[in-house]
C-alpha cells in the first residue's frame, strides 16, 4: 500500500524530536551486536504485556542503479512469499492466528519489516524473521504474479493520481544529483524488466546480518531478548556488508523551473532548496536551525504562514514549509501553497509572498518568544507520542538505518534548546537562495475534473 504523506517534513519534525524527560525517568534502552554483525537495540516499555519488533534494513531506492528502479519495493513483497519452512503467505497467517499486527515499507533510505504482538508470542515472531532474512524463496511464480500487483499499484497511486504524479516529477529537477529524484515505487519502465534473478540478487548483497539493524520495545528485558536473538539470528552467515555512499546535491550553481499541466482543479506552487541534512551538514546546530525555522512559517495556527499568508493577507488559501533533516543524505527545505483563486492571486504573487517571509527572518532574527513557543511544540509532539511503542521503535529505527546513533533522541530536546534566533536567521541566508531553487508550477490541463495540490500529498513511501 501505498502512503501518501500531507506534510513530510512536518510529520518527521514530530517523529524524531526528543522528549524532555529527567535522565532517570528515560526507558532503559540496550544495544548489542551479534558476531555475524547484526545490530540488536531493545527499550523497555512495561506499561503493557505488548511488544513490537522491527528489522530494519539499509536499503530503499536511493540505492538503486538506473535500470532497477523500483526492486527495493519489488522484494519488499516478496519477502511475504515463502522461505524454506513456510509457504507463501504463511507467516502472516500465523501472526494473524496469533492476533498480531505486521506489516512492511520501503522508503528511500530503508526496507523495514514490524510485528506488534503479545510478549509472550515474540519467540514465533523473531523465528520467522529470522528465517525471512536468510532463506526467502523467491518463487517465479509468485514473482510474475507480484510484479502485475506493482504495476496496478502504480497505476492507481501514481500515474493516475495527479497529485502524486505531479510531485514525482517535479522531484526530478529538485534532485540534480541525487537518487532521490528516484521514485521508491520505481518506474514503470524499469518495473516491467525486472527479473526474478534481479530480486534474487539483490536479495543476497542487501538482505544481511552487518547490513540491518533488530529494533526491539515493549513489555521485555535484555536477558529475556538476548537469548532469544542469538537462538534465531547467529547462526546466520555474516556476508559481505555492502558499501554505502550517501546521497549528495551540488552545492548551487542554477534555478531550476519545472510547470506542469495536470488533471488538478487548482493551481499550486512549490519552491524547494537543497539542504543538508543531519548525515551531512558540516556543522549540526545547522539542521536543527533549519527545523525551527519550518517550524517557525509552518508551526501551527499561529505560524507565520497560516497567520500572515493564509488569515492575515489573504494570498493563499494554504501555504506551508516542510524540512527533514534525519535523512542520509543531502534533501530539500520546502514551501508550497495555493494562491487564493477568490481574489485572483497568481501563482507569481504567491511566490513573493513567500519571499517576502524569507527575506524577513533573513534580516530579521525570529523573537525568544516565537522560537521559544516552536520549541516547545516540536518536544510537545514527541511527548505525546511516547505512548506508543511503535512510535518509539520506528524512531530508533529510522535514526540508525541512515547511519545515526539512536541516542540523539535523548540529545535532541537539548540540541533544538540550544539554538538562537540568529542561527535561524543564518541558515536562511546560507541556504534558502536562488541558486538553490528549484520551483514547480502546477496547472491544470484543458477541461481537467480532478482536484488538489500536490504538494499536499507527497509520496514518499510504500507498504505491503
Amino acid at each position: 500500500m501505498l502512503r501518501l504523506k500531507t506534510s513530510l517534513g512536518y510529520f518527521l519534525l514530530a517523529v524524531l524530536a526528543s522528549p524532555v524527560v529527567a535522565e532517570d525517568a528515560r526507558q532503559p534502552t540496550h544495544e548489542l551486536t551479534l558476531d555475524n554483525g547484526l545490530k540488536v537495540i531493545v527499550r523497555e516499555d512495561h506499561r503493557a504485556p505488548v511488544v513490537v519488533s522491527q528489522i530494519w534494513y539499509k536499503v530503499g531506492s536511493s540505492y538503486e542503479p538506473p535500470g532497477q528502479t523500483g526492486i527495493s519495493h519489488a522484494l519488499e513483497h516478496m519477502m511475504f512469499k515463502g522461505s524454506k519452512n513456510l509457504g507463501p503467505g504463511e507467516s502472516s497467517r500465523v501472526l494473524r492466528s496469533l492476533g498480531a499486527e505486521e506489516n512492511a515499507f520501503t522508503s528511500r533510505d530503508y526496507t523495514a519489516y514490524y510485528q506488534v504482538l503479545s510478549r509472550d508470542q515474540l519467540p514465533i515472531a523473531l523465528e520467522m524473521e529470522a528465517e525471512r532474512m536468510h532463506t526467502a524463496t523467491l518463487p517465479e511464480d509468485e514473482f510474475i504474479r507480484e510484479m502485475e500487483v506493482i504495476k496496478e499499484e502504480r497505476r492507481l497511486r501514481v500515474d493516475d493520481n495527479p497529485n502524486s504524479l505531479a510531485y514525482e516529477r517535479y522531484l526530478t529537477q529538485a534532485h540534480i544529483a541525487s537518487p532521490y529524484a528516484q521514485p521508491v515505487i520505481g518506474w514503470m519502465h524499469d518495473i516491467e524488466r525486472l527479473t526474478v534473478e534481479d530480486l534474487r540478487a539483490w536479495y543476497t548483497t542487501h538482505y544481511v546480518p552487518g547490513n540491518a539493524v533488530l529494533v526491539i520495545v515493549g513489555d521485555v528485558t535484555l536477558d529475556e531478548i538476548k537469548p532469544l536473538v542469538e537462538k534465531h539470528f547467529a547462526p546466520i552467515a555474516a556476508g559481505p556488508v555492502p558499501d554505502h555512499k550517501k546521497p549528495l546535491e551540488l552545492p548551487g550553481g542554477a534555478e531550476r523551473e519545472v510547470t506542469m499541466h495536470l488533471d488538478v482543479q487548482l493551481p499550486s506552487l512549490l519552491l524547494s532548496f537543497n539542504v543538508p541534512s543531519l548525515s551531512t551538514a558540516a556543522e549540526a546546530w545547522e539542521v536543527h536551525a533549519l527545523r525551527l525555522l519550518s517550524g517557525v512559517l509552518d508551526g501551527g495556527y499561529s505560524a507565520r504562514l497560516a497567520s500572515r499568508l493564509e488569515r492575515g493577507e489573504s494570498i493563499a488559501t494554504s501555504a506551508s514549509a516542510s524540512y527533514s533533516g534525519f535523512t542520509r543524505g543531502d534533501t530539500l527545505f520546502t514551501l508550497n501553497g495555493l494562491p487564493n483563486q477568490a481574489r485572483d492571486i497568481s501563482l507569481e504573487q504567491l511566490e513573493a509572498a513567500l519571499w517576502k517571509e524569507i527575506d524577513e527572518l533573513k534580516n530579521t532574527p525570529p523573537s525568544s518568544a516565537e522560537l521559544t513557543r516552536v520549541k516547545t511544540q516540536m518536544i510537545a509532539a514527541d511527548v505525546y507520542q511516547q505512548d506508543s511503542i511503535s512510535h518509539q521503535a520506528t524512531q530508533i529505527g529510522q535514526l540508525e538505518s541512515v547511519g545515526l546513533p539512536w541516542t540523539l533522541i535523548e540529545e535532541d530536546a537539548a540540541a533544538l534548546e540550544a539554538i538562537t534566533p540568529e542561527q535561524v536567521s543564518e541558515v536562511a541566508r546560507r541556504y534558502l537562495v536562488s541558486e538553490r531553487l528549484t520551483r514547480g508550477h502546477i496547472l491544470p490541463a484543458a477541461g481537467s475534473p480532478a482536484a488538489g495540490s500536490p504538494a499536499a500529498n507527497n509520496t514518499q513511501e510504500e507498504s505491503n
